[in-house]
């Protein structure tokens, strides 16, 4: 069983007066890790990072709505392509990214800074184009890949700052794009209304570029780049850990789920009669309940030993929800409630990710890299999965109002199966067991 502490960590002790660089020359202490001030001025940083750069995606159910309305692009059915591309270039890239920034290291902070550029400009660019297919291939595919090298070396760095609260602080980091979620899509539905979405894109361009700027110079790794680290190969002997195909089928099954609430929360509280701006709230309220979950069972993933607990209670908790709030949803209440409990237990599934790759390997970014790409996979196909699931009626008081029953129960049966992975607990005993002699 692989130790909990990064490799990088046995290399460089926090405790340890002086280093010795590849020179023979004494380096001065390195920060503290965890509580110190380089480490929460490193952790806040982040979260604006998340909040600016991976809030504007994620809003991108507005743009989407707006584009459609607009003669220009009316009746084109590529336009949430745009938005799948910009998200999901992150999830899926993550295997091939981990590597690159792994072995080099030590131009993190350049690709963090170039990543950041990428996104800004993608924007402005996407400002000037007249075509959805333009549109995908900026504001889509430009965006996601910048946003994918910036966040690859950021998540490197994020391990060396944080060991004994590392739950915690991937849950502030999560938080932050919950955080935008709750406020963004008001202001950019009000921008878009007003001014267009040319005049949108350029504001948006702006207000990125002044409110990032000052936290990339608080984006710094904790640890000296090492010409023998970077020569390192990557630790991929979990694949041969049945615990690692365990997570796999969580995971991947969780990914599968869990978008349908959020895409379709608008349009159920729609067909219950419901005015748009409840949609809105609604929607808004489910991000707000991300952030305390994802913030609450990243600082549990710290103090529990049994992350199988966790994982269980996150998606079992989901199911439920599912089952029996969403499925007899025909008042505010009920759908507010749902909204809740969903973003608290779902929303808080990534902050497990760290934790499994500790478990598996001593080098945890590789397991983290493909946990990432199994959610992707579970953002593309949401969409063709969905269209072929909504083929009923509208039926008021009815479960689910009959259109959704057919979402709700796939919905509610994969988090049932993602929270099967409690087996993964009895499996981590009898492997440790047999590791030990």
């Amino acid at each position: 069983m692989a130790s909990e502490k990064d490799t990088h960590d046995a290399t460089f002790d926090c405790e340890t007066p002086e280093q010795e660089s590849d020179q023979g020359q004494l380096l001065p202490p390195l920060p503290p890790t965890d509580n110190g001030p380089e480490a929460w001025k490193y952790l806040i940083a982040c979260f604006v990072v998340e909040a600016l750069l991976w809030g504007f995606p994620v809003s991108f159910g507005v743009f989407q709505d707006y584009y459609s309305r607009q003669p220009e692009f009316e009746g084109d059915n590529n336009i949430p392509v745009i938005g799948t591309v910009a998200t999901s270039l992150y999830f899926l890239g993550a295997p091939i990214a981990a590597p690159i920034v792994k072995k080099f290291r030590r131009f993190q902070r350049h690709m963090v800074v170039i990543g950041s550029i990428i996104c800004v400009l993608s924007v402005l660019i996407a400002s000037f184009v007249n075509s959805i297919p333009a549109l995908i291939a900026t504001q889509g595919a430009l965006y996601g890949f910048g946003f994918l090298m910036l966040y690859m070396p950021l998540l490197f760095m994020l391990n060396e700052w944080f060991i004994k609260r590392r739950g915690f602080a991937y849950g502030v980091l999560y938080a932050g794009g919950g955080f935008s979620g709750v406020g963004l899509p008001f202001l950019l539905e009000w921008l878009l209304s007003t001014y267009g979405h040319k005049t949108t894109l350029r504001i948006v361009c702006i207000a990125q570029f002044v409110l990032v700027a000052p936290s990339l110079f608080f984006l710094r790794p904790r640890l000296p780049s090492s010409h023998h680290d970077e020569g390192q190969a990557l630790d991929l002997k979990f694949f041969k850990n049945p615990l690692f195909w365990v997570f796999t089928v969580s995971n991947l099954s969780q990914g599968l789920a869990y978008y349908f609430p959020s895409l379709y929360l608008p349009s159920y509280a729609s067909d219950m009669g419901l005015s748009g701006t409840i949609g809105a709230m609604i929607l808004a309220a489910n991000n707000l309940a991300t952030i305390f979950g994802q913030i609450g069972f990243g600082h549990l993933t710290d103090r529990c030993s049994n992350i199988h607990i966790l994982v269980c209670t996150s998606t079992l908790g989901a199911s439920l929800s599912a089952f029996l709030l969403w499925g007899f949803c025909h008042h505010l209440a009920t759908l507010l409630i749902f909204s809740i409990v969903w973003g608290i237990t779902a929303g808080a599934y990534v902050v497990f990710w760290p934790k499994f790759g500790t478990i598996l390997s001593e080098d945890p970014q590789p397991v983290y890299a493909l946990m990432a790409f199994g959610k992707g996979v579970g953002n593309i196909v949401t969409g063709p999965i969905s269209a072929s699931l909504l083929t009923r009626s509208l039926s008021l008081g009815s479960y689910g109002l009959s259109k959704y029953e057919p979402v709700i129960i796939f919905v509610g049966s994969l988090m049932f199966v993602s929270s099967l992975g409690i087996v993964g607990w009895p499996l981590q005993r009898f492997v440790a067991k047999r590791a030990d002699p």
